[in-house]
């Protein structure tokens, strides 16, 4: 039941605009509220994000209300704590304030005050409508258009097919921490689905009629639409080398079996691991097994994530990895996998094209993915890389009510450096941005689409926390901080504008550079290089992508 409770040490709501402050809640073990002044007017939140907890207080609070968390963009109203961005599939609470004989109060419950989380109203509101949205996929991008949908009013039925047998998981658990349970890493519940009145289907989808408006399983079953939003994902791929296909140890990682496959291989630990690809599902892999096991990287690059990070950037990563006992074999290219000399059945080796033989109890491949649209071949088109075509609503160029979003999608990109260049992302934090975008579109399909700045992070022995995107590519690099000790912020540039940015152990850096990107306010590499710091510059209310 809500009550008031004294805010510590605050007489008086005394915050200037722009201001952001953490206080303490009385009579609440731990409890505290983050108060925030914009416009002149205070709110009271909830202190910790929604997504993976970290303090509100250390974000940014921008001119127009939004306040980001530090660590992986997640982003909330200010005025009264409602989802503006991924990754938070629950918003901030928000608490009336109240002053009164030289004290502040705020007015709420105990235990959402302490666990700073509301999860949003997904019940519907009067009768159901006829209007029918069909979502193929159950990640990120599925779950972020069916939150966004009802949470903003949508009456008609909602139908989620999924094919891996599980409702909605955090996906980014399985390359960055090896989680196959789960029940751990669950988004939501069945209740939450029920109540929400979500048909949650588990079959695969194997065709769509788009004349005819409906699409068709595995089971024999079909489902009709009025919109269809397709967040299928993406496929991993393997290596079309000898041995490869034969033997057994031989791992992809995208899903839950994928990764208790790979644990009970590991079992008693003290392995040979040899991960194919230093790519971010590689690293991440790498990082996640090198405490216990002999781990060795193979990659293609001169250094890991060469081509997104650069050669300079990727050898930090690198050193870091090193740190925790990972070899590896960079420039180097894959001849075959050959097998144990106990088990012929097995793979014992990785043959490289210079001769060298790797010994390895299992291989993990960390190769990338290809988007999983090889049930589309009739109907429409698909881009040279198998994904689908959008426009800044994630509508699928030539079709009538269908969306496309996440890895399946390419889409005109609007950051800096982009100038509406068609880019597909492979990031969580897109595929569910997307799908907001989708449900904002269905609702009211007159409004102007919502610009988002893509932001990723990684676990690579340190975490990494990058915004922005380089498809026109990037022609220099502003490296700040210590490298040497993976402490650093590094500005990607095309010309004078930067058009992404990374940073290790330097928050909020990163959050507040896509605020900044968002608003076409980010200093130039001229400005960098002349000691403006990004932190200093106030963020405007106005948005010009």
């Amino acid at each position: 039941m809500a009550q008031e409770y004294k805010l510590k040490g605050l007489t008086s709501l005394d915050l200037k605009a722009g201001e952001k402050r953490e206080v303490e809640v009385e009579g609440i073990d731990e409890g505290k509220v983050l108060l925030c002044n914009v416009g002149g007017k205070v709110s009271a939140l909830g202190s910790k994000c929604t997504h993976y907890g970290a303090p509100m207080v250390k974000g940014v609070l921008t001119g127009d209300g939004r306040i980001t968390c530090p660590w992986h963009g997640a982003c909330f109203k200010a005025s009264n704590g409602d989802i503006e961005n991924a990754p938070a599939i629950d918003s901030l609470p928000s608490f009336q304030l109240t002053e009164k004989n030289g004290s502040v109060y705020i007015t709420g419950e105990q235990q959402i005050i302490k666990g700073s989380r509301r999860k949003p109203n997904v019940k519907i509101s009067g009768a159901q409508s006829a209007e029918k949205v069909v979502i193929v996929g159950g990640g990120s991008g599925a779950l972020g258009t069916l939150e966004a949908l009802r949470e903003n009013g949508y009456r008609g039925s909602i139908t989620l097919i999924g094919s891996e047998g599980v409702l909605p998981y955090d996906r980014t658990k399985l390359s960055k921490a090896l989680i196959d349970d789960h029940s751990k890493i669950a988004l939501r519940n069945e209740d939450w689905f029920k109540e929400g009145s979500v048909d949650v289907i588990s079959d695969e989808v194997t065709a769509v009629d788009f004349s005819g408006k409906k699409v068709s399983t595995k089971s024999g079953s079909s489902y009709s639409y009025s919109k269809l939003v397709l967040a299928t994902g993406g496929t991993p791929r393997s290596l079309p080398l000898p041995g490869f296909k034969d033997l057994s140890n031989i791992f992809l990682l995208r899903t839950i079996p994928h990764v208790k496959a790979i644990n009970s291989a590991i079992g008693g630990k003290n392995k040979k691991i040899v991960i194919i690809g230093s790519s971010f599902i590689g690293m991440e892999v790498a990082n996640a097994v090198a405490k216990d096991n002999d781990v060795t990287v193979v990659g293609m690059e001169k250094a890991p994530l060469e081509r997104i990070m650069g050669e300079e950037v990727g050898k930090i990563f690198q050193k870091a990895l090193e740190k925790n006992g990972v070899k590896f074999q960079m420039s180097a290219g894959v001849e075959k996998a050959v097998p144990s000399e106990s088990d012929s059945s097995k793979v014992g080796g990785i043959v490289l094209k210079d001769g060298t033989t790797l010994p390895a109890d299992l291989v993990i491949l960390g190769t990338g993915v290809s988007p999983a649209t090889t049930f589309l071949d009739k109907g429409v088109e698909l881009q040279k890389d198998g994904s689908l075509k959008t426009d800044e609503h994630f509508a699928v160029s030539g079709l009538k009510d269908v969306y496309a979003i996440g890895d399946i999608a390419t889409y005109p990109y609007h950051g800096p450096g982009g100038e509406g260049s068609l880019t597909r992302i492979e990031h969580w934090n897109v595929a569910q941005n997307a799908g907001r975008s989708v449900a904002a579109n269905i609702i009211d399909p007159s409004a102007k689409a919502k610009a988002f700045i893509p932001i990723f992070w990684s676990a690579l022995g340190s975490q990494l926390r990058y915004c922005g995107n380089t498809p026109n590519g990037w022609d220099d690099l502003v490296l700040q901080g210590q490298p040497e000790e993976a402490k650093f912020v590094a500005f990607y540039t095309k010309g004078e504008t930067v058009v992404a940015v990374g940073t290790m152990g330097i928050d909020p850096v990163m959050v507040a550079s896509s605020e900044l990107m968002r608003r076409g306010a980010m200093p130039t590499k001229s400005e960098l290089k002349k000691g403006v710091d990004v932190l200093s510059i106030t963020i405007p209310a106005e948005v010009k992508i």
